[in-house]
Formats: C-alpha cells, sequence, structure tokens
C-alpha cells in the first residue's frame, strides 16, 4: 500500500514526492496515509507557488526548499503515529530530528517543525508558504497565517495590500476547490 501512496495516478493525481523523500519513506516502511498526505501538501505546494509566480514574477523564494518541507513536513508522524488520526504535536520536533539524522541539512529539516506554528519572529515566507500548504490542500482557511502570508509577500513585492489580498484570496480558493477529491485520496489508504 505504501508504494501505491506514492505512485498512484487516481484523481486528483498529486504530483510523485521527491525521489530523497519517496526513498526515505520506504526505508521507514511510513503508514500509507502519511505519504499519500505528505505528497497531497507537496502537490498543493507546487498549485501555490505557481500561482505565486503567475501573480508576481518579482517575489523570490526559494522553490525548492517549500517544496521539500511540504513533502515531509509530516514525517515525524512516522515516530508518532498516532498524531495520524489524532490531535498532537510530538511528530515536529521528531520529524527535525529524522530528517537531520537521515543527512537532510538543517535549512531543510526545520520545516518539520516550522510548519505547524507560523507565528514565530524567525518565521521565512518558505515557512509560512509550507504552512499555508499544510491547510489549503484541504480546503481550511486560516486567517492569521494569510495575514501574516499577506505581510510578507506586500513586503517582498511592494503591492497595494488590498490587491495582493484579491489575488491570494482567488489562488487558495481554486486550490481548496479540489478539497473533497484530495480527501478522498487521502482516506482510500490506510493509517
Amino acid at each position: 500500500m505504501l508504494t501505491q501512496a506514492l505512485t498512484a495516478t487516481d484523481d486528483p493525481s498529486p504530483r510523485p514526492l521527491p525521489t530523497a523523500v519517496a526513498e526515505l519513506l520506504t526505508r521507514l516502511a511510513a503508514p500509507p496515509r502519511l505519504a499519500a498526505h505528505l505528497r497531497l501538501v507537496h502537490d498543493a505546494a507546487h498549485q501555490l507557488l505557481d500561482g505565486l509566480a503567475q501573480q508576481a514574477p518579482e517575489l523570490s523564494v526559494d522553490r525548492e526548499a517549500v517544496l521539500f518541507g511540504a513533502a515531509t513536513h509530516d514525517i515525524g508522524k512516522v515516530c508518532h503515529p498516532a498524531e495520524l488520526s489524532g490531535p498532537g504535536s510530538q511528530h515536529e520536533r521528531a520529524g527535525q530530528e529524522l530528517l537531520l539524522s537521515h543527512g537532510f541539512p538543517p535549512e531543510l529539516a526545520r520545516f518539520a517543525a516550522t510548519h505547524g506554528d507560523w507565528a514565530g519572529a524567525d518565521r521565512t515566507i518558505e515557512d509560512l508558504l509550507v504552512s499555508m500548504a499544510d491547510k489549503v490542500w484541504k480546503g481550511r482557511r486560516v486567517a492569521d497565517l494569510e495575514d501574516l502570508l499577506l505581510d510578507r509577500l506586500t513586503g517582498r513585492t511592494g503591492g497595494e495590500r488590498w490587491t495582493e489580498y484579491l489575488a491570494l484570496d482567488d489562488l487558495l480558493s481554486r486550490i481548496g476547490e479540489a478539497a473533497d477529491r484530495r480527501l478522498a485520496f487521502q482516506a482510500a489508504f490506510p493509517l
């Protein structure tokens, strides 16, 4: 089932995870549902980045870091599987440590620890984008996260806040439209 979660092309056919991430999940014998979830969030991050690139081509973000962060943000749930179906944040620090122990650099491993706490003063726009992808894949909107991201976007682009808000709102709404299909895809794989 893990292989299918990593490779399935069913509707909504999320993009494949980066090879290094898929290989790590296989070595760890990750729960299939976790692999499916990571693919869905990774795919939402692609859509978010593509949409932002269209809206603000001058915006400079580390695309590869965001995509890696989205692909690994919940990897610590391998160590805390109860958090796959229930609340908890122990997976955040565990995920960062897991990635570091497998040779991934700190600047990429950090997303596992930061995706659930976007209000930290040291959060980068990349951290916020990973957090946003983790929400919007299922159609969830979080006002304070959107406000923080909007502040960072307007700070980088110099755009008018209201115009940037409308564009971001439209983008998040479009990504969220496929939430039901994504949720069904994820639910098709066992915990």
